[in-house]
């Protein structure tokens, strides 16, 4: 049986500096591993009837079109929690540019285990690359603006965590991860509560201290929130034109971040960044984003071009330079 404890240190570290926890990160790729194993748990019929259980061979992870990459520590997990006595090389940096052609990565191990983790890995690498790679692009097409763009909740069950880490990577910012990080007034919260005031005493009677952002559709709505002695920490303007944005802004004058959410593509990024908004939220880096393509090929002859990372089981065993 494979645990945590089998993953090399400078993964787990990575993980960990990453804002992630690594024992979620584990649970997730041994979900994910599950729907390919589910009655007998590591057992691949094709990989285990046509390659002998001692062949070795090093996989090549490579990029098959321009982006940014994220999620490879995550994907490399998988080689670990299989078996497959697995040493990594040329790993790129979570949030790196690369182009066509570029090995992003390079794994070392037995042949039968790597390939009953190939589909797991790629599934988690190319998902989590695809969100870094969509957010870098709306990061590049807010550039010279004071606009950043955020995340939503729109996220897969059980990937929020992975799928936030990866906008980080694209250059993006998280807005809340749950529900209790920010409280969030928006149209059916108002028709509930009676209004936009009544909801936002009620949440800074009940809980004080805590970030409240509101949602507005209209400029006059805007001015009732801006004319409050304590206006929310944060106003969503919803599906606002391009001009009442900046209108929005110029009402404003920084007193109270603005977020821009609602009808939002990136062919409008340049003009929505003009009118000077803090945040423009995009559902669709999480909810629809289009997997970025990379590939696993086996080479029987490893050739490595830097020194690998081990387990902790390899280390203990080195006796280190000879």
């Amino acid at each position: 049986m494979t645990s945590l404890r089998d993953v090399p240190a400078e993964v787990i570290d990575d993980l960990t500096a990453a804002g992630l926890d690594p024992d979620h990160v584990w649970d997730v790729v041994s979900r994910a591993l599950m729907e390919d194993l589910p009655e007998r748990p590591h057992e691949d019929p094709t990989s285990e009837s046509t390659i002998p259980a001692e062949a070795r061979a090093e996989a090549v992870f490579g990029a098959r079109e321009s982006g940014v990459v994220a999620g490879l520590g995550v994907a490399a997990v998988a080689f670990f929690m299989v078996g497959a006595d697995a040493t990594l090389a040329d790993r790129l940096p979570d949030g790196t540019g690369v182009e066509k052609g570029d090995v992003v990565m390079r794994v070392e191990g037995l042949t039968q285990r790597m390939l009953v983790a190939e589909r797991t890995a790629l599934n988690l690498a190319c998902h989590l690359s695809g969100i870094a790679t969509a957010t870098s692009r709306w990061v590049d097409a807010l550039d010279g603006s004071p606009t950043r763009v955020l995340d939503t909740r729109k996220t897969l069950p059980g990937l929020r965590a992975l799928q936030k880490y990866a906008v980080r990577c694209g250059g993006g910012v998280n807005h809340r991860s749950s529900l209790q990080d920010m409280a969030m007034v928006k149209d059916n919260h108002v028709i509930a509560a009676g209004g936009v005031l009544p909801a936002l005493e009620a949440i800074r009677g009940r809980h004080p201290g805590l970030p409240v952002e509101v949602e507005v559709t209209t400029l006059d709505q805007l001015d009732d929130l801006l004319a409050l002695p304590e206006p929310p920490e944060r106003i969503l303007l919803d599906n606002m034109s391009d001009e009442l944005m900046a209108d929005a802004v110029r009402r404003t004058r920084g007193r109270v971040p603005l977020e821009a959410s609602g009808g939002i593509t990136i062919e409008r990024a340049a003009r929505i960044g003009a009118t000077g908004v803090d945040f423009v939220s995009v559902g669709a880096l999480t909810h629809s984003v289009v997997v970025f393509d990379i590939g696993m090929d086996l080479v029987t002859t490893p050739q490595r071009s830097s020194p690998p990372l081990r387990s902790p089981e390899q280390r203990r065993g080195d006796p280190g330079p000879r």
